[in-house]
């Protein structure tokens, strides 16, 4: 499966402690990250991840075209929604494209354990019938 792992700011620490909870769970799997995030997963997991520009510079929205030319699983994106991101509407239109396309996206810590412990399972497997 291939996976986006995204984080404003204030929530980076976060998605670095549930990566690395997980870290057998996603050494299985291909994953994407924004910037920064990217970055930081690898250092604190050995992890290989493929990174693409930060948000802000894009890359949400280069995840955004893969969701659109199905070619991403599953996204988590730990959203801060307290602080204003000066690119919301580009944050906006990547939530929209996972509904659109039925991209299984958690934006908190809450979802992300329930997608990880399904992706585990492997209830996920719809996601390979066209391949």
């Amino acid at each position: 499966m291939k996976i986006a792992l995204i984080a404003h700011d204030n929530k980076k620490e976060s998605l670095i402690q549930f990566v690395s909870a997980y870290t057998p769970i996603f050494e299985d799997h291909t994953l994407f990250a924004t910037g920064t995030t990217g970055t930081r997963i690898m250092e604190a997991t050995g992890l290989q991840v493929h990174r693409f520009q930060s948000g802000p510079l894009g890359g949400d929205q280069q995840i955004g075209a893969m969701i659109a030319n199905n070619e991403m699983d599953l996204v988590i994106f730990f959203r801060d929604p307290l602080t204003a991101q000066p690119h919301e509407p580009d944050v906006s239109a990547l939530l929209r494209l996972c509904d659109v396309y039925n991209i299984p996206l958690a934006s908190n810590m809450g979802t992300a354990e329930v997608l990880i412990h399904g992706l585990e399972r492997g209830d996920f497997n719809w996601r390979t019938l066209d391949d």
